[in-house]
């Protein structure tokens, strides 16, 4: 015997469905669109109730007074009153593996064999940054020889970029640095580097590491960890440009400090924050007008939780279960179509890349940003930037970079 519904309770019960269902698909969106740190918070239904401040991160030993004569910053770890994308419990999981960051078969020994492949992407942005300051003109233009093969103009600039100190004279800044895979990297090449995590033990772990190179120009913030830079052996320290020094702090700390910088890099963290809409335009405004905001991340979708999550995880166990949150994986349109909308699209940011995402696939008509995958070779056991205008290279992880215009 079945059981007649009166037209009014079916009409009530459609609504309701529909609303709930309207509300799961704006649950991840809204987390990007909230321009408040309490509409960050609390916009989300999925989300569970968080408090307004994130948990302050105690060092691990009170941070020391600089030694005297020393120009040096002590470190500012997160206040407990300003709000913060640090997720606590993302910190405290990196920090129990901080000890294996410099262990190339170990957690992270895919990000060790990543780290040239982003290192490149970084100097063809370098590159490509200072071609385009040169200037373009008919006299300069791409020509063939008399051999028919055609020779592409690059001024004088562009081509320093091709030598070893392509980052010399700037101001380089790495949000998230981890052990400092990428921060040493960026100043073996010239940078003047700052390198900031939320973690006390990952600040450690990279000033012990890098205090161990006498070719590194490390500047320690502490008198525990030597400095390689006020090394007494001249002979090691012939050649050195730039500068290397770590902090801990959050990127919301820093920005209070007013300092902008040439390039700003933030690798494989915007999908380990709390509303990642509030980090990106807190590292937006620590970029220099003409500089580089480079960051590289995971796209959501189902090859990438299959490669990630279930094989790298779970499978073959390259990762430790629960490094990766799919529902926090950010597709590259969406990525796009936020720095078009809440970062200030073309009257902020140059439109140094077609906007498109593999070629056109997604995202099309918008003007600002470009998107590269990187794709792992499992034969070579090498990380390879996807060729430029060549499809699906972005379903898994994918560099992004945009250009503050110059004023």
């Amino acid at each position: 015997m079945f059981l007649t519904r009166s037209p009014g309770a079916v009409a009530t019960a459609s609504k309701i469905a529909v609303r709930q269902t309207q509300q799961r698909s704006l649950s991840w969106i809204s987390r990007w669109k909230s321009s408040t740190p309490d509409a960050a918070l609390s916009s989300s239904p999925t989300l569970p109730p968080q408090p307004l401040s994130a948990p302050t991160v105690t060092p691990s030993q009170p941070s020391p007074p600089p030694l005297s004569g020393s120009n040096a910053t002590p470190p500012s770890p997160p206040s407990a009153n300003a709000f913060s994308t640090v997720n606590q419990a993302e910190i405290d999981h990196f920090s129990r593996l901080s000890s294996q960051w410099w262990n190339e078969k170990g957690e992270f020994g895919l990000l060790h064999k990543m780290n040239p492949t982003r290192m490149e992407f970084v100097r063809q942005k370098i590159a490509q940054g200072v071609q385009d300051d040169e200037g373009w003109s008919f006299g300069k233009r791409n020509r063939v020889d008399e051999q028919g093969r055609l020779i592409k103009w690059e001024g004088e600039a562009a081509r320093s970029v091709r030598k070893g100190k392509w980052l010399e004279g700037m101001d380089v800044l790495d949000v998230g640095c981890g052990g400092g895979l990428l921060s040493e990297s960026l100043a073996r090449v010239g940078g003047n580097v700052l390198g900031i995590d939320a973690s006390s033990h990952n600040i450690a772990i990279a000033s012990l590491h890098a205090s161990q190179d006498p070719f590194l120009p490390f500047r320690s913030d502490s008198p525990l960890v030597a400095s390689t830079s006020q090394s007494p052996n001249s002979a090691k320290q012939e050649g050195k440009t730039g500068s290397l020094r770590y902090r801990h702090t959050s990127a919301e700390e820093l920005l209070k400090e007013g300092k902008q910088y040439d390039v700003v890099c933030s690798m494989e963290v915007l999908e380990h924050v709390d509303s990642p809409g509030e980090f990106l335009k807190c590292l937006a405004d620590m970029v220099k007008p003409s500089g580089h905001l480079i960051l590289s991340t995971i796209s959501r979708t189902p090859l990438s939780q299959l490669l990630t999550i279930t094989m790298a995880e779970h499978v073959l166990r390259l990762v430790t279960p629960g490094t990766h949150t799919y529902s926090k994986f950010i597709k590259p349109a969406e990525l796009l179509a936020f720095v078009r909308d809440d970062l200030g699209g073309t009257d902020v940011w140059e439109a140094d890349g077609d906007g498109l995402v593999d070629g056109g696939r997604e995202g099309g008509g918008v003007s600002v940003g470009e998107v590269r995958g990187i794709v792992y070779d499992p034969l070579s056991g090498q990380w390879r930037l996807w060729k430029e205008g060549l499809p699906f290279g972005d379903l898994c992880n994918y560099m992004f970079h945009i250009r503050k215009k110059s004023v």
